[in-house]
């Protein structure tokens, strides 16, 4: 077999067999196809697509490529969460913990933040003493005590995924629906959840910026997971402005538990309900979808969510305290409002300016070796289709230095006033199954 018999099969737009993607895996692992060959079949992808039996037979050969996760030790059907990033997406603080309080175990495995997109292992540290690296003997025994255990991802999971996706990020293939649904199912598989609910994100702050490409990817994905054996379902949602008011670690930390503890955020709440509703279905232990936002309502409202919280926060020795005291968490020096320069109504909230605005302030990562400062962030005052008066406050940003002035005018650039009202965008667009 020959690498560019292979690449000449896909450029003509022809099925790729299960021998040729493993062919093309293995021995790319192995460093005996150069990159120049794999470029090339990547922009032949890029092109000509992948079906579904091709895209499977990629996520799976990816997945054999590294380390797969036995979770046979937690007892209980294992449902995993996964989002595909966008702008103050704090849902894991608390979907982790009210589904771990309808008792179903979440061992999850969360990454970093990049660009203008936060990660949960980093709003996790920004909790004094909280441990993202525990053993996986510990890893176990806390999913199976508390229903959940959230650390950092191992670096062996699905290499192949890490080795395509640098050449993908420098060969302009990055936004392919069968590359990126490959890449995203292939750790996701690997890490051995029994189910998972893709919470795919649709709008100016997320990677797919129309409904359209989102419901294909989420589409895409859903059948990787059903074929690979992993029941699936993805949830659509807005990213068309950040998601709550908080932007940055420690800001999103404080509001998720601020929702733990009963404050109204009301996208935030109905996005975590709808997500927890899906993974207990998809878990049996609710029959219905009216069932199972009724019961994770109560468990929301009563604080056992909450308490589900905590014991997972001690467990992997954070300080709780911060719990019944946010205000502990780490905060930033300053703390400058962006107010109004004209009266109207809120039409626009650019998601991805606000995630990059957060970022110059030091709550995100340009690059990945670049250190994050918990205390920074941003809070918004205000969302789309909410009434606004002249100079009255849009924004505060929280900094470690005075002079924010360019970031300042980012965010004024990112949020659109005009004179007449404007709706509030949906929150959920569509829910794919089978």
């Amino acid at each position: 077999m020959r690498m560019v018999d292979i690449i000449s099969k896909k450029r003509n737009g022809t099925k790729l067999e299960e021998a040729e993607i493993r062919f093309f895996i293995e021995n790319y692992m192995k460093d005996e196809i150069p990159d120049y060959q794999v470029s090339a079949l990547l922009m032949a992808i890029y092109y000509q697509g992948m079906d579904q039996d091709e895209t499977a037979l990629l996520t799976k050969v990816m997945v054999e490529s590294g380390d797969e996760i036995d979770l046979s030790p937690i007892k209980g059907h294992k449902v995993d969460k996964h989002s595909t990033g966008g702008v103050g997406d704090k849902t894991t603080l608390i979907v982790g913990p009210l589904v771990a309080a309808a008792g179903i175990p979440v061992a999850k495995m969360s990454g970093r933040g990049l660009g203008h997109t936060g990660g949960t292992i980093d709003k996790l540290e920004s909790i004094p003493g909280f441990q993202v690296e525990i053993t996986n003997d510990q890893f176990i025994r806390n999913v199976n005590q508390y229903k959940l255990a959230v650390v950092g991802q191992t670096g062996n999971l699905a290499p192949a995924d890490k080795k395509l996706y640098a050449l993908r990020d420098v060969t302009a293939t990055v936004e392919s629906i069968p590359l990126i649904a490959s890449s995203i199912m292939s750790k996701k598989i690997a890490s051995g959840a029994d189910s998972i609910v893709l919470d795919v994100k649709t709008g100016s702050g997320a990677f797919m910026k129309s409904l359209e490409d989102s419901k294909r990817l989420a589409k895409e994905m859903v059948q990787i997971g059903n074929q690979l054996g992993r029941r699936t379902i993805a949830v659509i949602s807005d990213m068309n402005q950040p998601l709550g008011y908080e932007i940055g670690n420690a800001n999103e930390v404080r509001e998720a538990i601020h929702v733990l503890q009963g404050k109204q955020v009301e996208d935030l709440r109905e996005l975590v309900l709808e997500l927890a509703a899906h993974m207990t279905i998809l878990a049996g232990i609710y029959s219905s979808y009216e069932e199972a936002i009724a019961k994770l309502t109560i468990l929301l409202d009563e604080g056992h969510a909450l308490k589900a919280f905590k014991d997972f926060i001690l467990a992997q020795n954070g300080d709780i305290s911060v719990i019944e005291d946010p205000e502990k968490l780490p905060s930033s020096s300053y703390h400058i409002q962006v107010s109004a320069k004209q009266t109207g109504y809120i039409h626009e909230i650019t998601a991805d300016t606000i995630g990059i605005a957060a970022m110059h302030l030091g709550a995100g990562r340009a690059k990945k070796d670049d250190q994050v400062h918990h205390g920074v962030g941003i809070t918004l005052h205000k969302k789309i289709g909410d009434k606004v008066e002249i100079d009255e406050p849009l924004a505060t940003l929280h900094a470690d230095q005075e002079d924010v002035q360019e970031i300042m005018e980012l965010i004024r650039d990112a949020i659109t006033i005009q004179d007449n009202p404007s709706n509030k965008p949906k929150m959920i667009y569509e829910v794919i199954d089978k």
